[in-house]
Parts: C-alpha cells; sequence; structure tokens
C-alpha cells in the first residue's frame, strides 16, 4: 500500500506546548479516552497506549519503537496496532509560525492489506482535533 495518511493542523500554541501535548502521559489519557501512555522519547526507546482489551484487562493498544526524537521539531515512530503482524511509521514535524505552530503528521510504510490503515484514516482527524482542543483550551470533547 503506497497511499501514506497525511494529516495538517495549526495549534495555537509555541512548539514546546504542543510537543509536550504529543509525549506527555497526561494529555495523552485525555485525548486517547484514559488509557495509559509510556514513552522512552529518544531514539530507540519505546511507547505504547495501554487501555482495558476486549475483556476488560488492560492490554496493549498501540505499541511503537522511537525512531527519530527531536524535541520540539521531530518525532518519528513506528506504529503497531494491538497485537497485529503489521508494522507502518508516524512521523510527526513541528514547524513554528507567527502566531501558531504548524503539525504536519505523515503515516508511512504500509503494509498490504494492514487493517489499521482504515482505523488510522478516521482516528487522527479525531485524535489531532481533541488534542488542539485540549492545548488551546484546557479541555476537549468526548471521543465518538
Amino acid at each position: 500500500m503506497d497511499t501514506p495518511l497525511r494529516f495538517v493542523f495549526y495549534f495555537a500554541v509555541k512548539p514546546e506546548n504542543l510537543w509536550e501535548g504529543l509525549v506527555s502521559p497526561e494529555s495523552n489519557r485525555i485525548i486517547f479516552a484514559g488509557a495509559d501512555f509510556e514513552a522512552d522519547v529518544k531514539p530507540g526507546g519505546s511507547m505504547k497506549w495501554i487501555g482495558p482489551g476486549a475483556d476488560g484487562k488492560p492490554t496493549t493498544l498501540v505499541n511503537g519503537g522511537i525512531l527519530q526524537a527531536e524535541p520540539p521539531k521531530l518525532l518519528q515512530y513506528s506504529f503497531q496496532l494491538g497485537q497485529s503482524p503489521f508494522k507502518s511509521r508516524v512521523t510527526a514535524e513541528l514547524v513554528p509560525e507567527t502566531e501558531a505552530t504548524k503539525l504536519t503528521i505523515s503515516h508511512d510504510q504500509w503494509d498490504e492489506g494492514d487493517p489499521a490503515y482504515a482505523f488510522c484514516s478516521d482516528g487522527w482527524p479525531r485524535i489531532l482535533s481533541r488534542l488542539k482542543t485540549l492545548l488551546e483550551t484546557g479541555k476537549t470533547f468526548r471521543p465518538h
């Protein structure tokens, strides 16, 4: 599958604030409906979101490995949904603007048939909208 997902959002915050929003356990817990976020944000580090599985027990919802981390400019990591054998790559680029920060998310290197593609096509805009609202207003809206 050669079609990368690409999303561009503008946040009315400084790059440092947006970076913190992307990597902090607190903001991730809020925008990911209570999921715990664990990350060692350095090249070679790991990251994962943990939440209730189908049986109600904690399970890894998303697993990843940090490929590049240049705070507050660039975060790149591998992305694996749940226990899926498929992996893809996420790149978050933060660029300061006059009164905002431009965030570009590129999600690429998809394997053919990866079910996460459809999930992420819908999920990224929702997650980024929730993060934007949280960082700009201090609160956010419930997921669907």
